[in-house]
């Protein structure tokens, strides 16, 4: 009797503990910081072909409100300004663009996440309104690299770009026990959108060995691309990790790409990470072509995620047939006039500008919404509207 005894003691607390693990099990399976989501690969050269069969003729702006000097004033609540956006985004619905590039910044997720995350789900609502997807830049290595969140400062007069900030900002960039405060930030910013058709692609790192030129040279570390190299790596691997149903890439920017001997290790990174191919351009329309050739030998996709530059001879009316030859989709610099003042060129950090220049360097709008160079606008309309039309 005291043997039955114990053997249904024993069978009892067997069975307790196989519910407890079952219990803990479905738990962790709805715990997204305890679940494992199965990392995807890079994408074939036929996985990339086959999603941008499904894209129309993408072509939009790198976009931050008029109202923004920067990534953060753009995203920051007390500055966030949906109805603004709103107002700009029915201008570039107009001219038939179908998607912007937008900046994102680890501050902002350091700070609010789920706030961030909030006006974000806002800002693709405005979009997918006005029938706009989103190219969301994650790092940037471009301008400031001493980024502060709270209140930004004005914008010195005449000088383009003069309140854009780098991210992760130096310090951060120099101390390693940060960088698991960055896996946080891609891991749990790519999760929360992964699945999210409003989202065009993942743009992981912007020119990441921009060494800034005269505008910060002189505080920049001279081991930057160093310190980047590996980080750009690991930034990639955390991406891919949620298994994002979007592309991720990088866009190569400068040098030599006509052959892998010539090319820099950052850039043969970049474009070996990328689902899809992207790249910059901001020079005379020959040379874009011949870029476009050169990187077509990778066989995916290809976005050019800034160009136009108009005093360099980049503009939309040379670039833009070349695109449309080569099904290259195309997010110029520049989209409404506003704090960001990249309507003075880069030399504005070293030339001394009193006016507004004759020819504007970047933008498509005036602050009021009306074009500065109405033939552009109308060329982007009719070329998007032309690829376009429904069949």
């Amino acid at each position: 009797m005291k043997t039955t005894k114990l053997y249904l003691a024993l069978m009892l607390a067997g069975t307790l503990l196989i519910s407890c693990n079952k219990t803990k099990s479905n738990s962790e399976e709805n715990n997204p910081a305890t679940t494992t989501v199965e990392k995807r690969e890079i994408w074939t050269k036929e996985q990339a072909k086959t999603w941008y069969a499904k894209q129309p003729w993408l072509v939009g702006a790198n976009y931050n409100p008029s109202t923004a000097i920067n990534q953060l004033e753009m995203w920051q609540e007390e500055t966030f300004d949906p109805k603004r956006i709103d107002e700009e985004l029915g201008w570039a619905e107009q001219i038939g663009m179908n998607t912007m590039r937008v900046y994102l910044h680890d501050l902002l997720h350091k700070d609010d996440a789920e706030g961030l995350y909030k006006r974000m789900n806002s800002f693709l609502e405005i979009a997918n309104k006005h029938h706009i997807k989103i190219v969301f830049v994650l790092f940037d290595s471009c301008w400031d690299p001493f980024p502060k969140s709270g209140k930004q400062r004005s914008p010195k007069p005449h000088v383009h770009n003069s309140g854009w900030v780098q991210s992760p900002g130096q310090k951060v960039l120099q101390d390693t026990t940060q960088y698991p405060r960055l896996e946080k930030y891609v891991k749990e910013t790519v999760a929360e959108f992964k699945d999210d058709n409003r989202i065009l692609a993942w743009d992981v790192w912007n020119e990441p060995d921009n060494m800034t030129g005269p505008s910060y040279e002189a505080v920049e570390i001279k081991n930057k691309a160093e310190l980047i190299l590996p980080l750009l790596e690991k930034a990639f691997q955390w991406a891919r990790s949620t298994n994002p149903s979007q592309p991720l890439t990088s866009g190569v920017w400068v040098g030599d790409w006509s052959d892998e001997t010539k090319m820099q290790p950052m850039h043969k990174l970049q474009l070996e990470q990328s689902d899809i191919i992207s790249f910059h351009n901001y020079n005379k329309p020959q040379d874009f072509e011949k870029v476009i050739k050169q990187l077509q030998r990778y066989g995916k996709p290809m976005i050019c995620t800034e160009y136009m530059a108009r005093p360099n001879g980049s503009t939309f009316e040379g670039f833009l047939p070349i695109a449309k030859k080569y099904n290259v989709g195309m997010i110029n610099w520049g989209f409404v006039d506003g704090k960001s003042q990249t309507k003075y060129s880069w030399d504005s950090w070293t030339k001394k500008y009193d006016s507004e220049p004759e020819l504007w360097f970047h933008e498509i709008f005036h602050t009021d919404g009306t074009p500065y160079k109405k033939a552009e606008t109308d060329l982007i309309k009719k070329l998007t509207t032309e690829a376009n039309k429904k069949s």
